[in-house]
């Protein structure tokens, strides 16, 4: 199974702009210099990493949620990407993963351990495996 998203950038660096498009058409946006190393408002290629990782982290968790016969209400996940200079360039130096879940007849115990085990096997998180992950978890369990 193949994803596809589409970038284009017209001008220079500092004073150009871009568009980034999802190959479904569920989400289309702009983006610019200042949208990703100046901190104004906007799209970034970042910001959809860390909403790519926060994704697949939750549902790798509520999938093993369920194999294990409990199934939960809900899980939310944020996702803060570092983004910062190294050496002459930028670089990705960190993600960080907050959760919450919401499980019925789970400990916070064993919600932390599901949730350290998605955070090294979620799809996203293997094919970051060379940026450093930190986790932070709550639980609203029964």
């Amino acid at each position: 199974m193949d994803q596809k998203a589409n970038a284009r950038w017209t001008g220079d660096l500092r004073t150009g702009a871009g568009t980034l498009k999802l190959g479904s058409g569920a989400w289309e946006g702009p983006y610019t210099f200042k949208n990703r190393f100046e901190g104004v408002p906007g799209a970034n290629p970042e910001e959809l990493l860390g909403a790519a990782h926060a994704a697949c982290f939750t549902m790798a968790i509520s999938a093993m949620l369920t194999k294990a016969g409990k199934p939960p209400r809900s899980v939310e996940t944020t996702a803060v990407v570092h983004l910062d200079k190294v050496g002459e360039g930028f670089g990705i130096t960190g993600i960080d993963l907050t959760t919450r879940g919401d499980v019925p007849g789970l400990s916070a115990a064993e919600f932390q351990k599901v949730a350290e085990d998605a955070k090294v096997n979620c799809i996203v998180s293997r094919a970051l495996a060379s940026v450093p992950m930190k986790l932070e978890t709550s639980f609203a369990g029964a």
